[in-house]
């Protein structure tokens, strides 16, 4: 199968260098299953005979790259190779630098037959010696030898074939529980299917989960959201038992009826929300959507751009706008009331949701830039139907949205719509929906015209108000700043007098109310 002329690069230059250091070195795991499956990859584990971190320390001495200690204790270190880079020994081509290289090097004990049997699953437990793929044969033709040169000894190479995540044996969940979750990520990502013995070894192991650092859960759960059938995969998660495992804040939610408004539980509702917000992100289909519905929900490259932005390493906002689906509604069984007439209500969940959603992904690991977009989402997510009573909101109302919601802005808007689509389901009326989404694109737009108006230029500063007005510095000016830059993007200033004699205006105002003490 050929291989990518970059990767043939890497690992010649890594080959010569472990050879020379007396290193055997063999490549293992995902890159193996990757290569199998014609799949590109910029992520290569290699296990080395020998002192693992020594090794790492001097490839990445010798290619200019980044040494990475990843875990002392067993001896695993990553040399990372920046994007963009020129390496004297790879190839100048595109593909190179738009990737960001990641070789892991990790130790073998007594032969690579015994740590194939120390890995998870049978697809990523395969290897090839490290000097195979680095032949002349390798290099000239970009083949890579195969047949008996694949050592297989869990017959992975059949199970790729087959479509099927199958764990090398049961003591895998004992060893790190992590993998009870990257076996349904792997599933996910493949488009496999985990075989019934495996899935029964996830069910009896779920609850251990719990022992795993945050951080790992962290990074398998993002790479899960980041895919199309993200929601269809949270179910499973739940059937498996590790949803509620992983999120055990979810799990009061099931059972929990809803005013009649609402076709599903509060527990359903929040993984049809996901559903829905795939859908409304054109990554996948709803069981409950159609064209006409997606025809009219506001779309362009800006819109789509802006989803896939970068949060904080290793995130966008798609996956955290899914997890902000799955958690908007988590305090609702604890704020649950029954009213004089036997409805239920759920009052303030939005911001005792926000608090408890601040605890979770603490826990987890998340970034504060994570946190704080996930923690908004919950928190404002019934504000956009608050903006308006049955007309379209008025500029004043849509500047302080923005305001409130500062970055999260558009995120909220998707979310609401998901939210509307979840609480009908089969019952959505599509005029209404229609409504809901003449709202957004009216907001949106204008929005972007009150940025054009307010950044830049602004009419005035903190210190045009402290001269014109005889004030020193504090939270006054900064509230009559405000009051002025609502005005400005509502389109009811033009001048700097204009701000002033507002400005002024409010403080007489204020100081009159104060002189009174009304």
């Amino acid at each position: 199968m050929p291989l990518p002329a970059q990767s043939t690069a890497v690992i010649d230059k890594v080959s010569q260098l472990l050879a020379r250091e007396g290193h055997q070195g063999y490549l293992v795991g995902g890159f193996i299953r990757d290569w199998l499956l014609d799949r590109q990859t910029s992520d290569i584990d290699i296990a080395v005979s020998g002192d693992a971190i020594r090794a790492a320390r001097e490839v990445a001495r010798s290619v200019h790259g980044k040494f990475v200690l990843l875990d002392e204790l067993n001896s695993i270190a990553r040399v990372v190779i920046p994007k963009g880079e020129d390496r004297g020994y790879l190839p100048r081509t595109e593909a190179f630098r738009q990737a960001e290289w990641h070789l892991d090097f990790a130790p073998f004990s007594t032969n690579i037959g015994a740590d194939l049997g120390r890995r998870d699953f049978t697809i990523n437990a395969m290897a090839v010696e490290l000097g195979r793929f680095a032949s002349r044969a390798a290099r000239s033709t970009g083949q890579v030898p195969s047949g008996e040169n694949l050592i297989d000894p869990f017959s992975g190479e059949d199970d790729l074939k087959n479509g099927v995540i199958r764990a090398v044996g049961e003591q895998v969940f004992e060893a790190d529980a992590v993998r009870l979750l990257r076996g349904v990520r792997l599933a996910a990502e493949l488009g496999f299917s985990i075989e019934p013995t495996t899935e029964q070894l996830i069910r009896r192991y779920c609850q251990s989960i719990i022992r795993i650092p945050g951080e790992r859960i962290r990074e398998e759960l993002l790479r899960l959201l980041s895919l199309p059938r993200a929601a269809h995969y949270l179910r499973y998660l739940d059937e498996l038992g590790l949803l509620v495992a992983l999120i055990p804040e979810l799990a009061d939610g099931k059972g929990v009826e809803q005013p009649t408004v609402h076709f599903w539980d509060v527990f359903d509702h929040s993984l049809q929300t996901v559903a829905a917000l795939e859908f409304l992100l054109r990554e996948n289909e709803w069981e409950c959507g159609s064209k006409e519905m997606l025809d009219a929900v506001p779309w362009s490259d800006s819109l789509d751009q802006h989803f896939s932005q970068e949060v904080s390493k290793g995130s966008s906002r798609r996956p955290l706008l899914k997890l902000g689906g799955l958690l908007h509604d988590v305090a609702k069984p604890a704020t649950r009331t029954i009213d004089d007439s036997g409805r239920a209500r759920f009052l303030g969940h939005p911001k005792q949701g926000a608090a408890t959603v601040e605890a979770i992904m603490s826990r987890l690991r998340f970034s504060r830039q994570e946190t704080s977009l996930v923690v908004s989402l919950v928190y404002h997510h019934m504000r956009p139907a608050q903006m308006t009573n049955g007309a379209l909101p008025t500029q004043r109302a849509i500047y302080r949205y923005f305001r409130d919601t500062k970055d999260a802005g558009i995120d909220i808007l998707f979310l609401a719509l998901a939210d509307h689509l979840a609480t009908r389901g089969p019952l959505v009326r599509i005029g209404d929906f229609r409504e809901q989404c003449r709202l957004t694109d009216y907001v949106l737009a204008e929005h972007q015209k009150q940025e054009v108006k307010v950044s830049p230029p602004k009419l005035v500063d903190g210190h045009d108000l402290m001269n014109e007005l005889g004030l020193g510095p504090g939270p006054l000016i900064g509230s009559l700043l405000a009051l002025v830059c609502e005005a400005q993007a509502s389109g009811e200033l033009a001048s700097r007098e204009e701000a002033v004699a507002l400005a002024r205006e409010e403080l007489t105002e204020r100081q009159a109310i104060a002189r009174t003490g009304s």
